[in-house]
């Protein structure tokens, strides 16, 4: 069976075929760091770990180059390095921003299973590469200099008589609509309202480096500018996947397109395009001023990452999501089980059942209901599945051990409060046994008896 993946930009599933089979590119837009990454922020961490697994599966591990970078130049870290380092000059309180956040976003990736990108550039470490593509553009005639600033003209680009793209057709989006939609910004300096910003003067004390086009002042990037480069950078010209939220197809993704489409002379800068979906918590957008704003790092604090991880991958991941308590604690009872029967087995090749529905556009749902399947019956292959899919990272003692230390129960004491029991039950002495089987309970541990004995577990 083949893979196939949804296209945003032609809007259908289409059969993938990498440019090179011993080389798949996949490009994946990853954190500004200025704060803690949120469990929005966390989708697109998973699924396209998820296709980065598959792919490697698929190809190889050695012919399959995920690149997913940092920005580390923008206007909230700025504000926020000012903040939280008033006596600091600028540029220093930035690199401790963004070391410090960086170091908390790993974590807490590392934390939800996903494997690290193959490369993760920074965007301060491209600088001579998008005043390279900069400067292409401006030879182009696709971009033009006005008061210190460098911009990309889309009337330019829809004017030319080429192989380019049309500007909008990934966003689906005509320039009027594009206007009329306000996300974009009306200066004085502009021929046209709908220019974007390729570069741009510092203000005093900001990160700066010197311009292109013979700008005389000091400046600096625009965002999109920053994944044109690291992109072409580390993939080339032409790549396979480029994906991330679906909030970025416009207007991020739509002027990455248009840049390097016409620095390059390029049809396409990715052959396939993949958004995920929204996230809602409890059926509410998530926001601040609702007091439902949710870090994955806080999470952590009360679940294993695997829970969370799981509890993404229950829905497609182009429909939005609805992150609520209720499929937490479904999600942490199913990875108990997977543990209790998967964790400790040799792990076999992962079962086809599971493997046809990630082909057919990562459909997890569907992967994860074949899981349940192989519930009861081949236990390796079950446990190779899971293990494609980023679980099982530890054993079911250690798995336990980590809920009995995160709940706060004494392992020791539950041994002895079950032999109690045990000898209550064998002396038949119900009224003792049924009172310490709901001090147990009160303790959060929740037993099973069997012709085996009596086994327990930290409920959830």
């Amino acid at each position: 069976m083949e893979l196939r993946l949804y296209d945003t930009l032609s809007r259908e599933k289409r059969t993938f075929v990498p440019l090179d089979a011993n080389n798949v590119r996949m490009y994946v837009c990853g954190p500004t760091v200025y704060d803690f990454a949120h469990i929005g922020n966390a989708r697109p961490v998973i699924v396209f770990d998820v296709l980065f697994r598959l792919l490697r599966h698929l190809y190889g591990e050695a012919h399959v180059k995920y690149v997913r970078n940092i920005t580390d130049v923008d206007d909230k870290i700025n504000d926020r390095a000012a903040r939280d380092f008033p006596g600091l000059p600028l540029n220093e309180a930035i690199r401790k921003v963004t070391e410090q956040t960086g170091k908390q976003f790993h974590a807490d990736v590392d934390a939800l299973g996903a494997l690290r990108p193959s490369v993760e550039p920074r965007a301060t470490e491209h600088i001579a590469e998008m005043r390279e593509i900069i400067e292409k553009l401006i030879a182009g005639g696709f971009a033009y200099a006005a008061e210190d600033h460098v911009l990309f003209s889309p009337q330019a680009m829809n004017a030319a008589n080429s192989v380019l793209p049309h500007y909008g057709a990934l966003s689906n989006r005509s320039l009027d609509e594009m206007i009329a939609g306000a996300r974009v910004d009306v200066a004085p300096y502009k021929k046209d309202n709908t220019d974007f910003v390729l570069w741009k003067p510092s203000k005093p004390g900001e990160p700066s480096w010197p311009s292109p086009a013979g700008i005389a002042a000091q400046g600096r990037p625009g965002w999109h500018i920053e994944c044109s480069a690291m992109a072409w950078k580390h993939l080339g010209e032409h790549f396979d996947i480029h994906g991330g939220g679906i909030d970025l197809v416009f207007p991020h993704h739509e002027n990455e397109v248009a840049q390097s489409c016409c620095a390059f002379h390029q049809q396409r800068m990715a052959n396939y395009w993949m958004h995920n979906g929204f996230l809602q918590v409890e059926s509410e957008k998530m926001s601040k001023s609702l007091g439902n704003f949710i870090t994955i790092h806080e999470l952590l604090q009360d679940w294993p990452g695997e829970v969370l991880r799981l509890n993404m991958l229950k829905t497609h991941y182009r429909s939005p999501i609805d992150w609520t308590m209720k499929s937490l604690e479904e999600s942490a009872k199913t990875l108990d089980d997977w543990y209790r029967v998967a964790a400790d087995v040799a792990p076999g090749k992962p079962a086809a059942p599971v493997i046809e529905p990630l082909l057919d556009d990562l459909n997890t749902p569907q992967a994860i209901a074949a899981l349940h399947g192989l519930r009861g019956g081949d236990v390796n292959a079950l446990a190779g599945s899971l293990r494609l899919l980023g679980f099982l990272s530890e054993s079911n003692a250690q798995w336990e051990g980590r809920k009995q230390q995160a709940s706060g129960v004494d392992a020791k004491e539950v041994e002895r409060l079950i032999a109690e029991r045990t000898a209550a039950r064998s002396r038949k002495d119900f009224k003792e046994s049924d009172r310490i089987r709901d001090l147990l309970a009160a303790m959060g541990v929740a037993i099973k008896d069997s012709k085996e004995g009596t086994t327990w577990e930290v409920a959830r």
